[in-house]
């Protein structure tokens, strides 16, 4: 038995060994195909266990998830010959691993990465040239971005691979370009807001004109209307004194010489210039009327009094 146990070692090495090199496991993450002497024998996408011919075959792997690549810099001439420097990217993964082995042969995903920027780089340069810069640098260029993803998509399924993706990173213009295309930006602005100032200042003038008139008329009516009610107010009063007036003739006359001396009389010295018998001051003389009638409230036995300014201002 123990003659025996060194050969029964060396033979479960030897199955161990011979294991080893005809059984293989698949990840999840992965895709497997199965060589002989560089040419396809099987292929294996799903996980789990494969077999080999050991020392005949071989096992090459490839990644089966989503892959990244990103483009170097990039300058672009558009339609208005103004360049552009363009960054951008795409997703990727494989799609056929028999075709992507016969595209790409030993290198792998370094080669199949290699061509496809030179897809993707040759297609950026195509449709953004199609077009004038003012498309790429605004919202349109999701629009450019799907023509390029289907463009390169066509072209890659060459490759085996499957396009998911492509962005633009950046698109923006050369150093030297940028201080001239600024000030040309920055008059167009101006003379935008130039336009918008000169529209607003005649909407402005015309709302002032507008409203000077609507004021203008206001002021004239109300005018109309004063004067139409003042003069209706005159013709009243008129009427009212006219009436009083009229019905006390003598009163009437006393009053208009009352309010003729407190009118004349005024300041601390006055002095009027009169004939000693003028009528204007046939009150202060006699308490009579020109008329020769007793004044009111004065009695046909009085004597002549004569006023001051003192008692008239009472």
């Amino acid at each position: 038995m123990i003659r025996r146990m060194p050969v029964l070692i060396g033979i479960l090495v030897a199955l161990a060994f011979l294991a080893f090199n005809t059984l293989f496991i698949v990840d999840e993450r992965e895709k497997a195909m199965v060589l002989q002497f560089g040419q396809v024998r099987a292929i294996k996408e799903e996980p789990g266990l494969g077999i080999k011919i050991p020392f005949i075959q071989n096992v090459v792997f490839y990644d089966s998830r989503i892959q990244g690549i990103e483009t170097a810099s990039l300058e672009v001439t558009p339609l208005d010959d103004r360049r552009l420097i363009v960054d951008a990217f795409a997703r990727w993964r494989i799609a056929d691993v028999a075709q992507f082995r016969r595209a790409v042969g030993a290198g792998g995903m370094q080669v199949a990465s290699q061509r496809l920027e030179s897809i993707l780089n040759a297609n950026v340069r195509e449709v953004l040239g199609s077009v004038p810069s003012e498309s790429v640098l605004s919202a349109d260029r999701v629009g450019l971005m799907n023509r390029i993803r289907d463009s390169a998509i066509t072209e890659a399924l060459a490759l085996g691979v499957d396009v998911i993706d492509v962005r633009l990173k950046r698109a923006d213009l050369p150093e030297q370009n940028l201080a001239a295309t600024f000030d040309r930006m920055q008059a167009e602005r101006q003379r935008e807001a130039a336009d918008e100032r000169a529209r607003g200042n005649e909407a402005a003038q015309r709302v002032r004109a507008q409203a000077d008139r609507t004021a203008i008329e206001i002021v004239s009516e109300a005018q109309r209307d004063g004067d139409i009610i003042r003069g209706e107010a005159d013709a009243e009063r008129n009427s009212i004194l006219a009436a009083s007036f009229g019905a006390d003739e003598e009163f009437f006359a006393f009053i208009r010489s009352m309010e003729a001396y407190r009118t004349s009389l005024t300041g601390a010295n006055t002095t009027l210039m009169v004939e000693p018998d003028s009528d204007f001051f046939n009150y202060l003389r006699s308490p009579t009327s020109a008329a020769g009638a007793p004044a009111p409230g004065a009695g046909g036995d009085e004597q002549p009094a004569t006023a001051t300014r003192a008692e008239l201002d009472d």
